[in-house]
């Protein structure tokens, strides 16, 4: 049975790992607050962005761009996978490793060769353990990244779909949906598939007027579409990331406090066993002097 003083050693040490949890706790909102702010504030562009390629697309030959055409056969596919750079965050990274594994698996199945551009230390460790076709990775760059290096990751794929290197790109993130649920999701980017133009309600009808023409304007948002999707998968990610922190934290917080109170009452039960043993101790010796 364990001692009083190792007892009294392992409170001590949960309520410290309480205290740190707590601090993560604290930290992960911060952040999640001003990255959540950043991708609320880009949600509306992104979303008019994708209304008004889905408009010019419509009736458009996919002739016009080659970022629109479907290569004849496809046999090299990039993906580009988001994990985080650091753990502690439940199963967030393990969620979207497994998913991304399973795609993999599929793409292999049906004959294709799957290079990977990683970004997060994690995806990059697990990825590099266990044999995977890194094209590039990027670590520690969640809310440095600026536009310039999203439309340099967009040239660059978009280089290599033009020479033949690779045949499509496929993106997977995380998606936030509410402080509890974040989806793994898998997203096309090359060859471009343009958002559906929804159907305008009865009675109502919109034309737009293009200068230049819709054509030139296509061609012209085509590039700057994949961008306007890797930076919001980019905040998409950073977001569910500190959202499953502060979950983790939280639950990780509640389980300490539960925990401490745990060894409190045995505690209580050891020491309130030890002084009835002492107790018991003097009754006795008190008897035997007595009768001696």
């Amino acid at each position: 049975m364990a001692t009083l003083r190792d007892i009294l050693r392992k409170i001590g040490a949960v309520k410290k790992t309480r205290q740190i949890t707590r601090a993560m706790n604290m930290v992960a909102a911060a952040k999640l607050r001003n990255t959540q702010g950043r991708m609320e504030s880009f949600e509306p562009y992104a979303g008019k962005f994708a209304e008004v390629l889905g408009n010019l697309a419509t009736g458009m030959d996919p002739e016009i761009h080659p970022l629109l055409v479907k290569k004849e056969e496809v046999s090299r596919v990039e993906l580009l996978h988001f994990t985080a750079d650091r753990g502690l965050c439940g199963s967030f990274n393990t969620n979207t490793i497994h998913f991304a594994e399973n795609w993999i698996k599929e793409q292999t199945q049906a004959g294709k060769e799957v290079s990977l551009t990683l970004v997060g230390k994690k995806g990059k460790s697990y990825f590099t353990r266990h044999g995977g076709n890194i094209t590039a990775s990027h670590e520690l760059i969640y809310g440095k990244v600026d536009i310039s290096f999203i439309n340099q990751m967009t040239r660059d794929f978009t280089t290599r779909f033009l020479d033949d290197e690779i045949h499509e790109v496929y993106m997977i993130f995380t998606r936030f949906v509410s402080m509890v649920k974040q989806e793994p999701t898998l997203v096309k980017l090359i060859p471009i598939e343009p958002p559906q133009r929804e159907e305008p309600a009865e009675g109502v009808t919109a034309e737009y007027l293009c200068e230049p023409s819709a054509e030139e304007l296509l061609i012209e948002l085509l590039p700057k579409h994949i961008s306007v999707q890797i930076y919001n998968a980019f905040l998409q990610n950073e977001v569910s990331e500190h959202a499953a922190r502060m979950t983790a934290m939280d639950n990780a917080t509640k389980n300490c406090t539960e925990m401490i109170e745990n060894l409190t009452l045995v505690y209580n039960k050891a020491r309130q066993a030890a002084i009835t043993a002492e107790l018991m101790d003097i009754v006795g010796g008190a008897e035997a002097i007595r009768k001696g």
